[in-house]
């Protein structure tokens, strides 16, 4: 038997959903704040998808000594991390965590197919009139948690993260709070790339519930860990992976054969970072026939990028001096640490006589548009830079449909997105790798969270695919400049070094890297 549980959404009605009895199935649903896995601190608030709603409390966390993220769990709450060596309690094995829940399962399916086979048939509960569309919500409802429940039953993760989201959507309290407490059991930091992707998603599902989202993305973004430990992670993803590479030499390749007869190049780099970027263009112009150009680079970068740096940029232009030194490249270095939303013509120190490139490495995206703020900072920026009249303009930008899209296609683009990832990292960094966790928590995660828990100007992430950048910057003036077949040539020789499941596609002038046929990431340019 089931009963009907009637709870208050915003405007003050009634919203029905039906889940088993708890006295029959003994089904624990725990409160928010036990499945947090990364931290969070108060601050601003991100979108909450069911405002004033009581039933769900912020959440609290913390992390392990090791760096890893962990719950805190309340002293009754009888669910354990998945560790993926168990395989007898491998939930992406097919079977349960426990025998109790197996045979819970089996009963919570044959009383919902008893529930839904019943007849409509007009009654009442409680002293409450059904209607036609309260029968309908029964249905509806019934069928939700049959299908998650099949969905458990056989291990399917992918599914189940989606039926957890989904009730989020609908502000379906009760059926959220049962699918977080089962996924707790699915998902682990140090399991199958997909448990380590449900992990972090499950903490975006729960920031959003929490409004939480855009506190614990500014954590993992400015406190923790160090400097110097950030900085390792982020080396340890670059190797590891062809992603970064891709788009640097990509962008190189560009940068050169557009500025080949050039004395005189000013370099406008849009995200400055570590400044690792222009290592390899800089001993290339060095070793140029007819000697090196003089060279200058203005570097943007957000001032909250200091702290993975300890300190500003101009020691990223102390690094770079001593190398173009080294290489007989006379060198020029201006550091302007702002946001790419505060950035102004006057800022940039454009000079006459100088071929000007610009480039945009994986920052355009932050850049909200005319679906955040009237002032759409990402059309803006466009325009700014064509009245530059530069001589060329490389953009670097992951492959993935997330800026305008609702928030359901938003979470399927996530998950297909970053599990292509967390399975490429698997080629290189094996799961007892110390600091893969750290990698991931720190470099992916926050990502990740942003996209679940955020909306409206605290959602940072919000990339577009690369049809939609050719449109802006055609609308900016701009008229493509296709990367030649040397640039191709060397991507392509870049990856023989990774695995054979990296695909490498040349469309329209612009190149993709994808994994498993799968585009991730795109490069190409324009003038």
């Amino acid at each position: 038997m089931e009963a009907t549980q009637k709870h208050i959404i915003q405007d003050g009605s009634p919203m029905f959903y039906h889940q088993p009895s708890v006295k029959q199935m003994d089904i624990s649903v725990q409160t928010f704040d036990s499945y947090c896995t990364l931290e969070s601190s108060s601050g601003t608030k991100s979108h909450h998808p069911c405002p004033n709603n009581n039933n769900i409390t912020s959440s609290t966390t913390s992390f392990s000594s090791n760096g890893s993220p962990v719950s805190q769990s309340n002293t009754n709450n009888n669910t354990s991390q998945f560790s993926p060596e168990d395989n007898n309690n491998s939930p992406l094995s097919g079977s349960s965590a426990t025998n109790n829940n197996e045979t819970e399962l089996s009963l919570m399916l044959k009383d919902l197919e008893t529930a839904m086979m019943e007849p409509d048939l007009d009654t009442s509960f409680n002293g409450y009139e059904f209607g036609q569309q309260q029968q309908q919500q029964h249905r509806a409802a019934s069928s939700a948690m049959y299908r998650s429940m099949e969905m458990i039953s056989r291990g399917d993760l992918k599914g189940t993260l989606y039926e957890c989201a989904k009730a989020v959507e609908n502000c379906d309290v009760a059926m959220t709070e049962w699918l977080i407490s089962q996924l707790q059991l699915m998902v682990s930091v140090s399991g199958e790339p997909v448990q380590r992707l449900g992990a972090y998603m499950l903490e975006g599902l729960v920031a959003r519930l929490a409004s939480s989202g855009s506190s614990i993305y500014k954590a993992l973004r400015c406190k923790d860990p160090t400097g110097p430990e950030l900085l390792t992670y982020m080396h340890i993803l670059y190797e590891a992976c062809p992603y970064f590479k891709f788009g640097y030499e990509s962008a190189n390749g560009a940068i050169a054969e557009a500025v080949k007869n050039e004395s005189f190049v000013h370099i406008i780099d849009f995200q400055i970072s570590q400044g690792g970027q222009w290592v390899s263009l800089i001993r290339a112009l060095g070793a140029r026939p007819g000697g090196p150009p003089r060279v200058r680079i203005t570097g943007i970068d957000d001032p909250r990028s200091s702290f993975a740096r300890q300190g500003g940029l101009e020691l990223v232009g102390q690094r770079l001096g001593k190398l173009a030194e080294m290489c007989g490249v006379p060198f020029e270095f201006h550091g302007a640490a702002l946001c790419c939303t505060e950035v102004e013509i006057e800022k940039l120190g454009v000079r006459n006589g100088e071929a000007l490139a610009v480039n945009f490495p994986l920052v355009l995206h932050h850049m909200p548009d005319e679906s955040v703020t009237v002032e759409n900072h990402r059309d803006r920026l466009l325009r700014l830079v064509k009245r530059l009249s530069p001589n060329v303009v490389t953009l670097v930008e992951q492959e993935a449909n997330t800026n305008t899209a609702p928030f359901l296609p938003r979470f399927v683009e996530t998950m297909n997105h970053y599990l292509a990832v967390f399975e490429s990292i698997d080629v290189k960094l094996a799961r007892d790798h110390k600091e893969r966790i750290n990698v991931e928590q720190h470099c992916l995660a926050r990502e990740v969270v942003n996209l679940i828990a955020c909306e409206g100007v605290e959602r940072e992430e919000r990339h577009e695919p690369l049809g939609k950048w050719r449109s802006r910057f055609h609308m900016a003036g701009f008229k493509p400049y296709p990367l030649s077949s040397y640039v191709n040539a060397t991507i392509k020789g870049l990856l023989e070094s990774y695995s054979e499941k990296y695909t490498l596609e040349e469309r329209d002038g612009a190149l993709y890297l994808g994994w498993k046929n799968q585009p991730l990431i795109t490069s190409c340019a324009w003038r």
